[in-house]
């Protein structure tokens, strides 16, 4: 049986979950997030497995780390993990659309298949589906909600300080 743990984090986002399955990032939830499981599923609370995340995290949102390079424990079908795996590809600061990533996918009419895989990532901000708009740069569906994608968005690309996220 997997030993899942997890801890609670701040961040300008609200209280981050961080969720480890045998000491390896499976989940982040924020809070009020679509898709988040009941959180009798996040294990015992230890944090002990993230150090390394908070470290990044910490990073990130100071406005030093643009890229996450932590071991993951995506779980998936086959098809969302390969999505998941094209966010990871959305270099920091920039986006695509929903389309642009069916076709670099090899699937350019899955367009809406891509959108339901991107809102099922487990680790919203360090697998990046908050980059991904819709077509003509509308801002569309976020797990974490709208405005938490814009902030994100804006934070990225220098048009927001990071104490303006709250």
């Amino acid at each position: 049986m997997p030993a899942i743990q997890h801890t609670v984090v701040d961040s300008p986002y609200d209280p981050l979950t961080l969720v480890a399955v045998d000491g390896v990032l499976s989940r982040l939830h924020m809070t009020g997030q679509r898709h988040r499981p009941p959180e009798e599923t996040f294990g015992e609370p230890d944090p002990r497995p993230f150090g390394e995340v908070i470290h990044q995290l910490d990073a990130y949102f100071a406005g030093e780390l643009t890229e996450f390079n932590l071991p993951l424990n995506l779980v998936g079908t086959p098809f969302q993990l390969r999505v998941w795996e094209q966010l990871l590809r959305i270099p920091y600061g920039e986006t695509r659309t929903y389309g642009e990533l069916a076709e670099e996918l090899g699937s350019p009419g899955a367009s809406r298949a891509v959108g339901l895989a991107n809102g099922k990532n487990p680790v919203g901000i360090i697998v990046p589906c908050h980059r991904v708009i819709g077509a003509g740069g509308s801002l569309t569906g976020y797990g974490g909600g709208l405005d938490r994608k814009q902030r994100l968005l804006a934070f990225e690309s220098g048009t927001a300080a990071p104490e303006s996220l709250f």
